[in-house]
């Protein structure tokens, strides 16, 4: 089963400029960001295609994961590390069949410890809970507790996303919870310097290691 990496898990803001966003996840990725999301629902398939493309090769040099939201033709099309899916983007057993052993697979299980264990259980290799915080992004996403983050490290077996809202004044609420990486998208790439707010998010899991 491929392992996900620990620490800050940058999700791309939709961006129709594809030199601005690799510009972005760029700085990211010198900042330390362990994996990459691509998800941009509002953009035309070609425009996912190019852009996909070109942030799969950017995570590469730079020896990062790259994911794919929802889609797991576009992943496998990118050559990406893997797909992230919720629970209304396809059968996450179907998807571990087609990506193989090799890749990696991610689930959102929103606020329920039971769709997380049905994920492992199917194949998943990471899970994701939130919104945790308010999120700027999904406004009216349900929340999670971070007393959820805490259960399903005892429970499951594989790494614990954290997403939602997710800043740096409230990120080591969630890591003291028990994530294993921080899913963020507007507290990184809105930043006025994207690679200094990915080193501060990276430096909160190495302060928690030393502790």
């Amino acid at each position: 089963m491929a392992r996900f990496p620990h620490g800050l898990y940058a999700l791309t803001p939709e961006e129709a400029d594809t030199a601005v966003l690799v510009a972005k996840v760029r700085a990211a990725l010198a900042g330390g960001a362990a994996a990459v999301q691509y998800r941009n629902k509002s953009a035309a398939p070609r425009l996912q295609q190019e852009q996909a493309a070109a942030l799969a090769a950017v995570c590469r040099a730079a020896g990062a994961r790259f994911i794919v939201n929802d889609d797991l033709a576009l992943a496998r099309a990118a050559g990406a590390d893997g797909v992230h899916l919720g629970r209304d983007d396809g059968d996450l057993a179907l998807a571990r069949a087609r990506l193989g052993p090799d890749a990696i697979l991610g689930a959102s299980c929103y606020d329920r410890l039971d769709l997380a264990a049905g994920a492992v259980a199917a194949g998943a290799d990471y899970v994701a809970f939130g919104s945790l915080f308010r999120s700027p992004t999904k406004p009216a996403a349900a929340r999670a507790p971070l007393a959820l983050i805490s259960a399903a490290k005892r429970r499951l077996a594989v790494p614990v996303v954290a997403i939602g809202g997710i800043t740096l004044a409230n990120a080591p609420l969630a890591i003291a919870a028990g994530a294993d990486a921080l899913a963020v998208i507007t507290a990184l790439f809105a930043a006025p310097d994207v690679a200094a707010a990915a080193r501060s998010f990276q430096r909160l899991f190495e302060g928690a290691m030393t502790r």
